[in-house]
C-alpha cells in the first residue's frame, strides 16, 4: 500500500511527540533551552519527561499508526540512549571527584 497522508490527529499526535522530545532534548542538555539561551543538562527532568514518552507509548499500545510507533519508538530509543550515556559520564564524573 502507498504511503497515506497523515490526517489532522496524526499531526497533532506527532506534534505533542515532537514537544516533549524537544524538551527532553534540552533537559539533556543537547539543545539550546530557548528560555536561557544555554546548554545545560538536567538529568532529573530529562528522566521524567522520557518516562511520560514511556507511558504514552504503553497507554497508546494498539492505537498508533505505524508511523506514529515509529518515530515514538526511534524517539525513545534515542532519548534512553543518550540517557543512559550521561547518566553514566556524571556518575563516572562524581567518583573522579571523591
Amino acid at each position: 500500500m502507498a504511503d497515506q497522508k497523515p490526517d489532522q490527529n496524526e499531526l497533532m499526535f506527532i506534534g505533542l511527540l515532537q514537544s516533549f522530545v524537544s524538551s527532553a532534548w534540552i533537559q539533556l542538555g543537547k539543545q539550546e533551552n530557548p528560555l536561557t539561551g544555554k546548554t545545560e543538562p538536567n538529568l532529573k527532568e530529562a528522566q521524567f519527561t522520557i518516562d511520560m514518552l514511556e507511558m504514552i507509548e504503553k497507554k497508546t499500545k494498539g492505537n498508533l499508526s505505524d508511523n506514529e510507533q515509529q518515530i515514538l519508538h526511534t524517539a525513545l530509543s534515542d532519548l534512553k540512549m543518550k540517557f543512559v550515556e550521561l547518566k553514566m559520564k556524571n556518575d563516572s564524573d562524581k567518583t573522579e571527584d571523591n
